[in-house]
């Protein structure tokens, strides 16, 4: 493809960008459960037109653009109250929540090159539901992940094995708050005191529920505490645009204090170029989230989040309910917002979430660890609490319609023809593996039942190994 030889009229332009969109998720459907956290038409409004006014405004040089770092302040300010931090607390708003964790992460290395030298090859210990942005983090900064299991029926972070895990090189604690995957909150109390104790760096991941979870202790729902208020705890981070309902990318990472902070900025005079001084990893970027934070927060308000809190975890208690209440399908641990899944030991999931989008549905594929089985993720926002009968009702269909099909796929079968073909031929097993999984490198397969089912059965390495590979084929 090149650059137009002529430029082309708005119309022609918008007219082509629709017709690439026939392919997305409808977002706004209240269907899609992950990945979209939508208000409603009159936040999202007001949170696009502040987005649009400071679109072009850059978050390069607070000097050029003061008004782009007060509003960075406010929202900020505004979090870190929320999460009970005090006047010592400061932080900064970054890209997402990825960015803000290894932000963190970076920051804590730092930390530790100025005031522990002795550890020459640092290391982080994170139970298995951690995000996978940790694991990003440590590849990025040369840290070595040191994972540990967790409670199989609660899922909860296993502190004793934390505690066994710890050793000199030991730099990083992490929690989350939740875990993504099951929506359950680690015992950060006792994290944190674990790394109190030892001097470590405690991190907490409530970057999907720092913002929900807040509000729900402060409307009375009996919750484990998580943020500032727990001694020990150095740094949080928190999204905007998850359960803050703001336009994407919009986090905010926080700090126990200024002294903690210093080591996430950088600075270079060393060119022919101008001073450079950057808060966070990007340099150019637009204030349209901060600004898009920042109307969010102020057209909801409280009491506009608080409506949004009731309404969106009556409908996850229904649907938890409803949900276990399928012969075959259990929720995993006890989630404690609204986020959550489920297994079965009776029917292939894979098949069950294609199954659910043919009915419009998206619920999202999660892969077994050795604690855990396969199982499918839900998401509940504000714009699926309508949709909970729905759901649920097209859920029990296809669950009987995987169960009676002659097309059912055992994964255990599967997972035993993958181990025969490794052990026959591991050095050419891989075209044979992409070939079941209906991969061709040509673009997205018409069905993800066999690539998931592929990706399940194959150890952690092959599969990272080959996902890398399909999306090299992919971006050409």
């Amino acid at each position: 493809m090149q650059i137009p030889e002529h430029g082309r009229s708005k119309s022609e332009i918008m007219a082509q960008l629709e017709s690439y969109k026939t392919g997305d998720l409808p977002w706004h459907s209240g269907r899609i459960m992950a990945y979209v956290y939508d208000p409603g038409k009159e936040v999202l409004d007001t949170a696009r037109d502040a987005y649009m006014m400071y679109l072009c405004e850059s978050g390069l040089d607070f000097t050029t653009f003061p008004s782009v770092m007060r509003l960075e302040r406010e929202v900020v300010r505004m979090i870190i109250n929320l999460l009970r931090g005090d006047a010592d607390v400061v932080g900064n708003m970054t890209s997402g929540g990825t960015e803000s964790i290894l932000l963190a992460i970076k920051t804590a290395r730092d930390w530790a090159r100025a005031t522990r030298p002795e550890i020459k090859s640092p290391e982080m210990i994170l139970p298995l539901t951690a995000h996978p942005a940790f694991h990003k983090a440590c590849a990025y900064f040369d840290i070595k992940p040191v994972v540990v299991g967790y409670d199989k029926t609660t899922f909860l972070a296993d502190v004793e094995a934390m505690r066994a895990a710890i050793t000199p090189n030991t730099l990083v604690l992490v929690a989350s708050a939740p875990g993504y995957a099951q929506g359950v909150i680690d015992p950060v109390r006792d994290i944190a005191s674990l790394a109190a104790e030892h001097g470590l760096w405690c991190h907490v991941d409530a970057c999907v529920g720092g913002i929900h979870l807040s509000l729900m202790r402060e409307m009375g729902y009996p919750l484990p505490d998580f943020d500032f208020s727990v001694p020990g705890v150095t740094s949080i981070s928190t999204d905007m645009h998850k359960f803050g309902y703001a336009p994407k990318n919009a986090s905010v990472i926080m700090y126990r204090n200024k002294e903690f902070r210093k080591h996430q900025f950088f600075a270079c005079l060393q060119t022919t170029s101008y001073a450079l001084i950057n808060p966070t990893i990007l340099s150019s970027k637009t204030a349209g989230p901060m600004a898009g934070s920042w109307a969010t927060l102020n057209k909801l308000g409280r009491d506009g989040y608080r409506k949004i809190v009731e309404e969106t975890q009556a409908a996850t208690e229904k649907l938890v309910a409803g949900v276990n209440a399928i012969e075959g399908l259990r929720v995993l641990g006890k989630p404690d917002m609204c986020l959550f899944s489920f297994a079965s030991d009776s029917v292939n999931l894979f098949q069950v979430a294609e199954e659910m989008g043919r009915r419009g549905w998206y619920v999202q594929p999660q892969f077994s660890t050795p604690y855990s089985p396969y199982n499918l993720h839900l998401t509940v926002n504000h714009s699926s609490v309508g949709f909970t009968e729905a759901l649920l009702a097209d859920l029990r269909e296809a669950v009987s319609l995987v169960k009676k099909s002659d097309s059912h796929i055992d994964v255990e079968t599967v997972r035993e023809q993958i181990s025969q073909l490794i052990a026959a031929d591991p050095e050419h097993a891989r075209e044979t593996i992409l070939a079941m999984g209906g991969v061709s490198g040509e673009g997205l397969p018409d069905s993800m039942v066999m690539i998931n089912t592929v990706l399940e059965c194959l150890p952690y390495p092959i599969a990272e190994e080959l996902l890398k590979e399909y999306l090299n084929d992919l971006y050409r």
